[in-house]
């Protein structure tokens, strides 16, 4: 597994780990791949090989699991996969980029709008739902470093923000926000013109709970310091 992904996870032992655009196809989907540090792998995979997909790892074996939403033409894509641990569940969910075009920006706005039935029912269905994943949204203005931009790319646009707010107005609450109501951090740079050392990033990453957890979260951390990729990990902890 590339840049050392083992070894963070053997140093910080976490009781679960969530993954987007994994790239993997199915045919790699190991339940045992991470076994060695105790875990077990739950996946959903995209039909388009070196693609979108998303990975769970756990301590804990769930009760059931769930993988897709539902809606074909986005289940093909490996987006979603939900496990149900009784007392909690853990949504983790690779929302489209639409940086690529604006065939993909549309896309993305109707994969917003059609899943949002889906992760309403997962409210009603699952306690103390936790969702975890890229959104590739920025929420408010100090979630980016430079809000007064006017170019509006993918990502930063009116529409896709608002859909956003009405998520963390309504029916979430930004994990983050709870432990930072006031703070700027990042969890995205682009691999262009330096914008990691210069620290010219986007907060696009998040972790989505239930009003009922709120005063679980008991610490919220950006590792900046880890870059498997383009984005950082987000490491939070919840007394559940």
């Amino acid at each position: 597994m590339q840049k050392n992904l083992h070894g963070w996870l053997e140093e910080n032992g976490f009781d679960c780990v969530c993954i987007q655009e994994t790239k993997m196809d199915q045919s790699m989907a190991d339940e045992h791949l991470f076994g060695s540090q105790g875990y077990r792998a739950y996946w959903s995979c995209a039909e388009k090989k070196g693609y979108s997909g998303v990975m769970t790892l756990t301590k804990e074996e769930p009760l059931s699991v769930v993988h897709g939403c539902g809606i074909p033409e986005y289940d093909r894509e490996g987006r979603f996969v939900l496990l149900d641990f009784g007392q909690w569940s853990l949504l983790n969910v690779y929302i489209p980029s639409g940086s690529s075009g604006e065939d993909r920006h549309e896309f993305k706005m109707k994969f917003l709008d059609r899943t949002l039935p889906f992760f309403k029912e997962c409210i009603r269905k699952y306690k103390n739902l936790i969702v975890v994943g890229d959104y590739n949204i920025v929420h408010e203005d100090i979630d980016i470093h430079n809000p007064e931009r006017k170019d509006m790319p993918s990502g930063f646009r009116p529409e896709e923000r608002s859909w956003l707010h009405t998520w963390f107005s309504e029916l979430f609450v930004d994990s983050f926000r709870v432990i930072h109501p006031s703070v700027q951090e990042f969890s995205w740079w682009s691999y262009r013109a330096g914008s990691y050392d210069k620290n010219k990033g986007w907060r696009i990453d998040y972790h989505s709970i239930t009003p009922g957890l709120k005063d679980s979260v008991k610490s919220f951390e950006h590792q900046r310091k880890y870059r498997f990729s383009d984005h950082c990990p987000l490491v939070a902890e919840y007394e559940i």
